[in-house]
């Protein structure tokens, strides 16, 4: 595998993201979206990175504004919509280097899935060919979340519930409905994004799609076999989606 360190700029802001790539020549791309407070090194970003490139298929991770090594402030820069313009931003950066098909599929988990359903048509209509998703954990109406993450931690300051309404307000209701080829998994017990929302996305895209409910898993995915479930399918399902 060769690994490639990226920069792009949007909107002004320089944007990190690691590029793994397998040995094979012009391969397919998925194209990951972390979490809200996540960065290019959550844990299923890294996973993704070492699985994809092993089944030959090509992997960027990258630091949305505002998070991990990009630049922006967390507070000023997060939006569903500036998401959104960086997700765009980094397909096409990597399309533009040449060392890729331009056949592509996309990876979200948490408010990366609720990223890649924002991106889906803007990509399609920038002519990118995309071939399917698999979405973890994805608030389509953030209007279901009942715990709201407020408390300052390690990475950013305390939130207020203004910016949840001002830049996190949203309901992906309609853009669910261009999606197809795209694999589901959420946890029922997930104390953050209600398991609804995987049901409402599941019933409105188009087929073929799947829809994987781990029993008692969480919005984390911590429980082990759940993870090794998530490994297994979510591979499967990609490697699919770029057969057809």
């Amino acid at each position: 595998m060769k690994i490639v360190e990226i920069n792009f700029i949007v909107d002004g802001f320089n944007l990190k993201g690691t590029l793994h790539l397998p040995k094979r020549p012009i391969p397919p791309l998925v194209v990951g979206s972390h979490g809200l407070e996540g960065s290019r090194n959550s844990a299923k970003q890294v996973l993704l990175s070492k699985v994809l490139p092993a089944n030959k298929i090509a992997f960027l991770r990258f630091d949305h504004r505002g998070c991990g090594d990009s630049q922006g402030n967390f507070l000023k820069e997060t939006s569903l919509e500036n998401r959104t313009r960086d997700f765009c931003a980094a397909v096409d950066h990597v399309l533009k280097m040449g060392v890729t098909s331009n056949r592509v599929a996309l990876f979200g988990s948490s408010m990366g899935g609720a990223t890649c359903i924002s991106a889906w048509q803007d990509l399609e209509r920038s002519g990118v060919s995309i071939q399917g998703a698999v979405l973890c954990a994805s608030p389509v109406n953030t209007r279901t979340i009942t715990r709201i993450p407020l408390a300052g931690n390690n990475k950013r300051p305390a939130l207020s519930l203004d910016f949840f309404k001002e830049n996190l307000l949203y309901d992906l209701s309609d853009q669910v409905k261009a999606l197809h080829h795209v694999m589901i998994f959420h946890g029922t017990a997930d104390e953050v994004v209600p398991v609804e929302n995987a049901e409402r996305i599941y019933a409105a895209m188009q087929p073929p799609k799947e829809m994987v409910l781990h029993d008692g898993g969480n919005h984390q995915m911590t429980i082990r076999a759940h993870q090794q479930d998530f490994e297994k399918k979510m591979t499967a399902w990609y490697k699919s989606v770029f057969k057809k």
